[in-house]
């Protein structure tokens, strides 16, 4: 670390550099996914408080220029929001940027899919829970699942690389396709990740818990992978690999065995709140004071106190009950 970026670098008070900021650009969703997203849900954020693009791409700038080099667009369902590829070509010409990446659902990524690649998206997080075409109708509460793999050929074909398909895990739900997602996942050339549920409002304390560590392992011996000690990205996951590197598999284990001490990254929600920790309620109001005139200095400083104060880590584990937000108001 150079001396300029290690006196602007964001260091919380255990000593953890962050250094990746993930970005929603809209709650909203076309899909409701169980774990997501209750049905009927009508408590989203108001449109005209909405970040607009040069507010997000100014609040953006100033944690690049804190060292933050990673950023990735969440939602909700981030493709949903208009204009996104041209929020995408302003922050991937930010100074300092080296990666900007995009978690979607994939139902529109059949059509954006080269626009993204244009203005300097890296790699996507698509979420795929399963291949089975009434099993993706329950999950998500639609029969789109002709969409997400249309948008997947899309993105591969214009060469959005990796392809990361996350696939939350849920007993008695979808665990009996997960095998065949992985043999989807090694023809295709995609990285599959295997996701524990987190306890995010009711949604997300309501399926039966499978563990995807012992699953993981046990897929990976089965497959002939190896543990990977290169990374195959800014996130927590676990990885195994097969040795001539056309197939990785991971897992990501929040609760059962929690990344906290490595945990890297805050999230800005539509509404420009910096949230610290997703199992806390720690928040900066960072759109509110950018709306009252406030000046970067005074933005900058607001973001340096909020990461003096980051927790340790979550405590799901203890108080499952205690977040009572949704996922998609947080940010994926």
């Amino acid at each position: 670390m150079s001396d300029s970026a290690a006196t602007t670098a964001l260091i919380d008070p255990f000593g953890r550099r962050i250094d990746y900021l993930r970005v929603s650009v809209t709650d909203r969703c076309d899909l409701r996914c169980t774990y997501c997203l209750p049905k009927g849900f009508k408590g989203f954020e108001e449109p005209a408080h909405w970040l607009r693009h040069a507010e997000m791409l100014r609040l953006v700038g100033l944690f690049v220029r804190l060292g933050v080099g990673k950023v990735r667009l969440t939602g909700g369902e981030p493709l949903l929001r208009r204009g996104v590829a041209d929020l995408a070509t302003g922050i991937a010409a930010l100074p300092g940027l080296v990666d900007l990446s995009m978690s979607t659902n994939g139902t529109q990524l059949a059509a954006l899919a080269a626009p993204l690649k244009a203005a300097g998206v890296h790699r996507l997080n698509v979420s795929l829970d399963t291949l089975d075409r009434g099993c993706f109708a329950r999950i998500t509460g639609a029969d789109r699942l002709d969409a997400v793999l249309a948008g997947l050929s899309a993105a591969k074909a214009v060469g959005l690389a990796p392809i990361k398909l996350n696939m939350v895990v849920q007993g008695d739900v979808n665990e009996h396709d997960v095998e065949r997602m992985v043999a989807f996942s090694l023809a295709q050339g995609f990285v599959l990740r295997l996701i524990e549920t987190m306890p995010m409002g009711d949604t997300g304390r309501s399926a039966r818990p499978v563990d995807v560590s012992r699953l993981g392992a046990r897929l990976a011996a089965e497959h002939g992978l190896l543990p990977a000690i290169a990374s195959h990205g800014a996130g927590p996951a676990r990885y195994w690999a097969d040795a001539d590197g056309r197939f990785a598999l991971g897992v990501i284990t929040p609760l059962s065995q929690h990344f906290c001490a490595a945990c890297n990254r805050v999230r800005l929600t539509v509404d420009g709140t910096l949230h610290l920790c997703l199992g806390q309620e720690d928040r900066v109001p960072l759109g509110a004071m950018l709306r009252d005139g406030a000046s970067d200095d005074a933005l900058i400083d607001a973001i340096r106190a909020g990461i003096a104060a980051k927790p340790e880590r979550h405590d799901f584990n203890a108080q499952p009950g205690k977040i009572v937000r949704f996922m998609a108001q947080t940010g994926g």
